[in-house]
């Protein structure tokens, strides 16, 4: 009689407990608004200048805190009096924390490549070369299906021998697709 009434009392607190967990979406698709903040050099002989643009991305989830992420940025704008443009593609591991019910914070390092058009820097001609992005963000969650995403990354490159470290700000929206 006592294991009857003891699993009488553990089957729901279990249940409850299973019923609360957050469901894992196997695939996120996400896209939005991006800002670069390009630097080449630094000290005195550093200069920046700024392009915008829009980002997409697709992140599968193979468990509760760890994806894989393959990430398009594209750019656009006027350096120097001249229109320029430039994109990056980039590859790698996302972390995820999923404690919270209306936040998600993620961090990830991807590895890809950035093209550039003439006079990008002040290059003579258009050119691709090794990109390295690191950072991370917050996604707030607008309910299982939708989310807001706020993320900020280093962006490091390298363009006429000099390596620029660079700001890449990106915000959008976050759609869900399945279950894990």
């Amino acid at each position: 009689m006592k294991r009857a009434l003891w699993l009488f009392l553990v089957v729901p607190i279990f249940g409850a407990t299973m019923h609360a967990q957050e469901t894992i979406p196997r695939v996120e698709i996400s896209g939005g608004y991006s800002f670069l903040d390009a630097n080449v050099g630094s000290g005195s002989y550093g200069t920046s200048f700024h392009l915008n643009g829009g980002n997409v991305s697709a992140t599968e989830n193979l468990n509760r805190w760890f994806g894989g992420r393959l990430e398009f940025n594209g750019f656009g704008g006027t350096e120097s009096g001249i229109s320029v443009t430039a994109q990056t593609i980039t590859y790698g591991p996302v972390i995820a924390y999923r404690k919270f019910e209306r936040i998600t914070p993620f961090g990830h390092v991807q590895i890809g490549a950035i093209h550039a058009s003439q006079g990008y820097l002040g290059i003579s001609q258009s050119a691709t070369k090794f990109a390295l992005a690191a950072g991370g963000g917050v996604d707030y969650n607008l309910n299982e299906r939708f989310a807001v995403r706020v993320q900020g990354d280093y962006l490091m490159s390298r363009f006429l021998s000099l390596r620029q470290d660079n700001l890449l700000i990106s915000t959008g929206l976050v759609v869900r697709f399945g279950r894990r």
